[in-house]
């Protein structure tokens, strides 16, 4: 039997991958007011523009690895590392954020409980996901088999019922000098494509796709144009029904609407199915975030132990290393409030993967101009509005933000010059080239 995924699966892959993400965002975009819908078209078009190149890429290089490979092709190996490394660091660390929300929506279930009490809840279900994970990827995707409708109705039902009960009276009254419009704006979009992060997670599994050429673009692209019409009527319902003041201190925003639009004890209903789709997030990232430091291995950028796989073909140490790390991360954020904790994880984490972002449309756009063929003009306005979109977000964020983002990138520095050195080793001595490959 094939242990190899088809497009329900991918697609799924994609959808829940961003969906999950953006559970929490209705709380901390409360504050914005109606500027959150502006922000929601604008990330929608960039988000699409870039799952279409995404998917152009994937169509001339269907391997293991995505961003770190487009990367690689386009401008060597160095490149190829710390866009690797970046992509793989933030991929655990950002599944925080995930991980906190989904503990959030369980709350009606367990009651307010202390910090360390939400810790130990954290990090037990980080560890269940990377057990799970550790079975393949074929029984990482096979959750819609069970509960892939079961996530879809609620949000999509709950934010369509409470159009009928909005108020834009609930919308929070933005007042802002004319000359900050830009920055505000530029805040609210970097809060809003943090639901659409991991739109491109299916590309870094693409050798377990059964035909990933013809079966990744379309899950891609319509996955991701799905989630941008989830999202923006999601927005429009949520917070058309809870008044901002509420909203904005709303661990659990979709249990509350449906306690408003539905009363009784429908909320808890949607509490769980809000928590579940967390989880199924969480496990796009995990999926994800093995693959790619595979992808990274398979090239020879990392050492080869980061490749051992067990016997489902899955590679259990950088699974464990993801874990481990964010365990960490969580215990480090444990006495920060839910919206606190996961408004710094966004910006720090989008600004992350827009440098990824940034690169891979560079390389799309080399990769063309090399080509010994006509490439059409629609390819060309892709690659080049997809480029401008991320270099805006990038040039109007706190020049502190940058900075700490640009720290993912260089904390791969070690693992790089100890692999350099390797290479180097074996270049001189080619005796010693598989003995210096295992270390």
């Amino acid at each position: 039997m094939s242990n190899k995924i088809g497009f329900w699966s991918v697609f799924e892959l994609v959808s829940i991958s961003q969906i999950g993400s953006g559970l929490v965002l209705p709380a901390s975009l409360a504050f914005y007011g109606k500027l959150t819908l502006i922000g929601w078209i604008i990330s929608s078009m960039g988000a699409i523009l870039l799952a279409v190149m995404f998917s152009e890429l994937c169509v001339r290089f269907p391997r293991t690895g995505g961003p770190n490979v487009y990367v690689h092709e386009a401008f060597g190996s160095s490149a190829a590392f710390f866009t690797g490394w970046t992509y793989w660091v933030i991929s655990w660390i950002s599944t925080i954020a995930i991980v906190t929300s989904a503990v959030g929506y369980l709350t009606p279930f367990i009651g307010e409980q202390s910090s360390q009490v939400y810790f130990v809840l954290e990090a037990l279900l980080m560890i269940a996901i990377c057990a799970f994970n550790c079975k393949g990827v074929s029984a990482a995707s096979r959750t819609k088999f069970v509960v892939i409708a079961l996530k879809m109705i609620p949000l999509i039902v709950v934010p369509v019922a409470a159009l009928f009960f909005f108020d834009s009276g609930n919308f929070a009254k933005l007042e802002i000098e004319p000359e900050e419009t830009s920055s505000v704006l530029n805040s609210v979009v970097i809060l809003t494509f943090w639901g659409f992060i991991g739109f491109e997670s299916a590309t870094t599994a693409a050798s377990e796709v059964s035909n990933p050429k013809r079966i990744i673009p379309p899950a891609l692209i319509i996955g991701t144009i799905f989630v941008a019409i989830v999202y923006f009527i999601s927005s429009l319902g949520i917070m058309g029904v809870i008044p901002s003041a509420e909203l904005i201190n709303s661990e659990a925003p979709y249990a509350d609407a449906a306690r408003i639009v539905f009363g009784g004890y429908w909320y808890l209903f949607i509490s769980l199915v809000a928590a579940i789709i967390c989880i199924g997030a969480i496990n796009s990232w995990t999926l994800a975030s093995g693959q790619i430091a595979l992808g990274i291995t398979q090239d020879g950028l990392m050492p080869k132990f980061f490749a051992q796989t067990n016997k489902h073909g899955v590679p259990v140490v950088p699974l464990m290393i993801s874990c481990i790390g964010s365990i960490f991360f969580l215990f480090l954020t444990q006495n920060e409030s839910l919206t606190e904790k996961v408004n710094t994880i966004i910006d720090l984490s989008v600004v992350s993967f827009l440098f990824v972002y940034v690169l891979c449309c560079l390389a799309f756009l080399k990769i063309i101009w090399q080509e010994k063929k006509v490439i059409p003009l629609w390819q060309w306005l892709c690659g080049l509005v997809s480029l401008g979109f991320c270099l805006w977000i990038i040039a109007s964020t706190p020049v502190m933000t940058l900075l700490l983002s640009s720290l993912f990138v260089f904390s791969g520095l070690p693992v790089y010059f100890f692999r350099r050195k390797k290479l180097k080793r074996m270049i001189m001595n080619p005796v010693v080239t598989e003995a210096a490959l295992a270390e």
